[in-house]
């Protein structure tokens, strides 16, 4: 059978493959309790530990009793997307009319929708490096290349105004970023993402920026969206971090007015809607209960964030920059390996603790970074993170 050619310029998702090995230690005698083992406490996947929160729960439990669970218009429920209006006025101080928030099959479909609708064969990306590795792919899928930018930690991990200005050239199309990132949990300061949009805007390129971290922000300078910056840029959100949402498969896109109705004829033949049932649940994120939970959560991620990166600096696993969101700690393993893969493999079978190397993210630094994630709770952190204390000491 021939594949597309596309697929060549697609890589595998390594933090898969990395849980597929965790898995299978996870199945032997080493990781049963009952055989004397250790269980395997998974820092490896980008997703919560706290589930939807119980008037969400509850709220699709009705949807699901009282039948409503047909299609809803593409673009998403009226209502949902007045919510997400509200939401933006209340926590940012932003009036983002409804008609411009397409509710999305997650943030994956956010992406897919917008890329396929502004990129095609010969266009260029700028993307910095390190960045979720599906992002990249995203705009692969449309025929155009990501062009890649190392930004290292003075830059906050984070591309610069001055770096997109120099490598933008007749086949740039425009940016697509992240903040906060995923690997890095950094955001991009305010002023130099203004630069970035106005670099951008003056060459008649578009602003694409991944904002599903932006509800698990710690530091009140970073904690604002790319959407105070003008109608002409968009955000990518999602319902899956902050709202803990992961598998219910909800996003939504803020788009300028004039691309609204291309991304609704995309969605209606690619998704004809997001999920009914998810959409009427997500409704009730926006109660008072359901938000002061999120807030709880914040702050537990934050402590958890104040738990995990002194310890790693004090085995000698420094993070340069320390997450002002999301729940990642990008740390250099420079010191013990020249090899992130081969040190991330050796702590999951020697210390039954899975992380992420960050060949995922980008050439320029995947060999000396791993990403761990506290998404997991504060018992499993402390005592992944005392296994780890124990080896490295063991091995020095």
């Amino acid at each position: 059978m021939k594949l597309a050619d596309r697929l060549r310029f697609i890589e595998p998702f390594y933090v898969m493959e990395c849980a597929k090995a965790a898995a299978e230690i996870a199945r032997s005698p080493a990781c049963d309790p009952a055989q004397g083992g250790r269980r395997m406490i998974y820092l490896n996947i980008g997703e919560p530990d706290f589930a939807a929160a119980p008037a969400v729960q509850a709220a699709a439990q009705a949807c699901i009793t009282q039948g409503r669970t047909q299609y809803t218009p593409a673009t998403g429920l009226p209502a949902l997307r007045e919510a997400v209006s509200r939401w933006y006025a209340q926590h940012f101080g932003l009036a983002i009319a409804p008609e411009r928030i397409v509710i999305t099959a997650g943030a994956s479909a956010a992406l897919q929708l917008a890329c396929l609708a502004l990129f095609e064969a010969g266009d260029e990306v700028l993307m910095p490096d390190p960045c979720y590795p599906c992002n990249r792919h995203f705009v692969a899928a449309t025929d155009a290349r990501a062009v890649l930018l190392p930004a290292g930690p003075a830059q906050r991990f984070q591309p610069s105004a001055a770096q997109i200005a120099s490598a933008w050239n007749e086949h740039s199309r425009g940016v697509l970023l992240a903040s906060p990132s995923n690997p890095t949990g950094t955001s991009i300061d305010p002023d130099e993402l203004r630069a970035i949009v106005e670099v951008v805007r003056a060459r008649g390129g578009v602003s694409i920026v991944d904002e599903i971290y932006l509800g698990l922000s710690y530091d009140e300078r970073f904690g604002h969206s790319v959407l105070g910056l003008g109608e002409d840029v968009i955000s990518v959100n999602s319902f899956s971090k902050y709202f803990g949402m992961t598998g219910w498969r909800l996003g939504w896109l803020v788009l300028p007015p004039a691309l609204v109705a291309p991304i609704e004829k995309l969605t209606q033949n690619l998704f004809i809607c997001a999920s009914a049932v998810a959409q009427h649940a997500a409704l009730a994120c926006f109660e008072a209960d359901a938000m002061a939970e999120y807030e709880r959560r914040r702050a537990e991620f934050r402590a958890r964030r104040d738990l995990v990166v002194p310890a790693l600096e004090a085995m000698g696993l420094p993070v340069p920059v320390l997450p002002d969101g999301a729940f990642y700690a990008w740390a250099d393993v420079s010191a013990y390996s020249d090899s992130s893969w081969d040190f991330c493999f050796e702590l999951m079978h020697a210390c039954h603790v899975a992380l992420t190397p960050g060949r995922d993210f980008g050439p320029a630094f995947g060999e000396r970074y791993m990403r761990l994630s506290f998404a997991s709770s504060q018992d499993d952190l402390r005592e992944a993170l005392q296994r780890i204390r124990a080896y490295l000491q063991a091995r020095a």
